[in-house]
């Protein structure tokens, strides 16, 4: 019989992805919007979970990458794929 792993230790590893994230945002970052790509439809500013995007004129803007994570999520839900999110490690820009 597969022994079962207890519950405790799946709370343990979500714990440890939230560690995880919490270094991604001392990393280095940058946020990529196409303004003539952007129709403005607030997605990627409604999904994001650290509050980095803003709307300004009609268009997608960062307006706090220090909060920013790195997680991706305005890129994955852009349906106009106008953003892209960078992780710039020893000189070298990373796509996560």
């Amino acid at each position: 019989m597969e022994k079962q792993e207890p519950e405790l230790s799946r709370n343990f590893k979500i714990i440890k992805m939230s560690a995880n994230m919490a270094k991604k945002s001392e990393l280095k970052k940058e946020i990529r919007i196409k303004e003539s790509w952007c129709k403005g439809c607030e997605i990627c500013v409604e999904f994001c979970p650290h509050n980095v995007l803003v709307m300004k004129d009609g268009i997608a803007f960062v307006e706090n990458l220090q909060a920013c994570t790195a997680c991706g999520l305005c890129e994955l839900y852009c349906p106009d794929f106008a953003i892209e999110v960078f992780v710039i490690n020893d000189k070298v820009q990373v796509k996560e």
